[in-house]
C-alpha cells in the first residue's frame, strides 16, 4: 500500500498526540470476499506518529480467521500493531465463539499500571473499559480506553458508570483522557461528560472532525475528551487507503502537557 498519503503533520516534540481508532477487528468486508488488513493497518499506526494510541475491535485471537487467511499474525493483534519501542496493553471484553477481542492501547511512555472494567449493559452487546496509568514527562497521566453500547439508554448509563469509575480510581488532581468509539450520533455523551470536567476540542463549521463511515464519513463517532491537558486541535486522516482499512477514520488529538 502506498502510505505517502497516510502521513500527517510531523508530531511537535513540546506536544502529545492521543490517537483513537476502531480497527474493525483488522478484517474488512464480509463473506469469502472479506480481506485481512491487519497488516496495511500496522503500516498506518506507525505513520500516525501518536504517543498513545487508543484501539476498538482489537481481536487477541479468532481461530476461524486464523485458518481462513493465510497471513493471519501469529500473535495477538495489540502486540502485532505496536511500534518499535512501543508497550502494548490489551484487555478482553468479548468472548465469542471463535475468540476474544476488545481495546487496547499502546504507548511510548512508561506503563504505571492498568486495569478492566465490564460496563456491558444486557448480554447482546459485551462492553468494557480499559484504564492505563502512565509516567509522561514523570507526571501521572490516566487513559481510559471505551466502546459504547449501540442502544442511546445504554450509553447513558455506560457514562454513569464511566464516571463513577473515575471518581473511584483516578485522583481529581490527575491529567485524565477518556478516548474511543462513543457511538453516539448526538451531543447527549458530550454534554454528560462536560458535566464532570471532560472535554475535547471545539470544531469549527468549517473544520468537522467526522469519522465514520470512512469511505464517505458524515458524523464524528471517535473522540478524544480530556481534563488537565490543553486541547489544541483534531486531525483525521485523509487519502485514497484509509477507508480500505476500517469502516472508522482515525482520530488524532494534539495537546499542550
Amino acid at each position: 500500500m502506498n502510505m505517502s498519503s497516510l502521513v500527517l503533520p510531523p508530531r511537535q516534540p513540546e506536544h502529545l498526540r492521543i490517537a483513537t481508532y476502531n480497527i474493525h477487528k483488522g478484517v474488512q468486508g464480509i463473506g469469502p470476499t472479506r480481506r485481512l488488513e491487519i497488516h496495511n493497518l500496522g503500516q498506518a499506526v506507525q505513520q500516525l506518529d501518536a504517543d498513545i494510541i487508543c484501539l476498538q475491535e482489537v481481536r487477541k485471537l479468532h481461530r476461524r480467521e486464523a485458518q481462513y487467511f493465510a497471513h493471519w499474525p501469529d500473535m495477538p493483534q495489540a502486540e502485532f500493531l505496536a511500534p518499535e519501542g512501543y508497550t502494548a496493553i490489551y484487555r478482553t471484553n468479548a468472548i465469542t465463539r471463535h475468540g476474544e477481542h476488545g481495546n487496547a492501547l499502546l504507548t511510548r511512555w512508561p506503563v504505571l499500571g492498568h486495569q478492566h472494567e465490564d460496563i456491558s449493559d444486557h448480554r447482546f452487546e459485551q462492553r468494557g473499559l480499559l484504564h492505563v496509568e502512565l509516567a509522561i514527562q514523570t507526571r501521572p497521566v490516566h487513559v481510559v480506553v471505551v466502546h459504547l453500547g449501540l442502544i442511546p439508554g445504554s450509553r447513558v448509563r455506560q457514562i454513569h458508570r464511566l464516571q463513577a469509575f473515575i471518581e473511584r480510581e483516578v485522583p481529581r488532581a490527575s491529567p485524565l483522557v477518556v478516548a474511543g468509539d462513543f457511538n453516539d450520533w448526538g451531543q447527549q455523551i458530550k454534554r454528560m461528560l462536560a458535566g464532570f470536567g471532560l472535554h475535547e476540542y471545539e470544531e469549527t463549521p468549517t473544520h468537522r472532525a467526522f469519522t465514520y463511515p470512512a469511505r464517505l464519513p458524515i458524523v464524528q463517532l471517535d473522540h478524544v475528551y480530556v481534563r488537565g491537558l490543553e486541547p489544541l486541535g483534531l486531525q483525521v486522516p485523509r487519502g485514497r487507503n484509509w477507508w480500505r482499512m476500517s469502516d472508522h477514520l482515525p482520530l488524532v488529538a494534539e495537546f499542550r502537557v
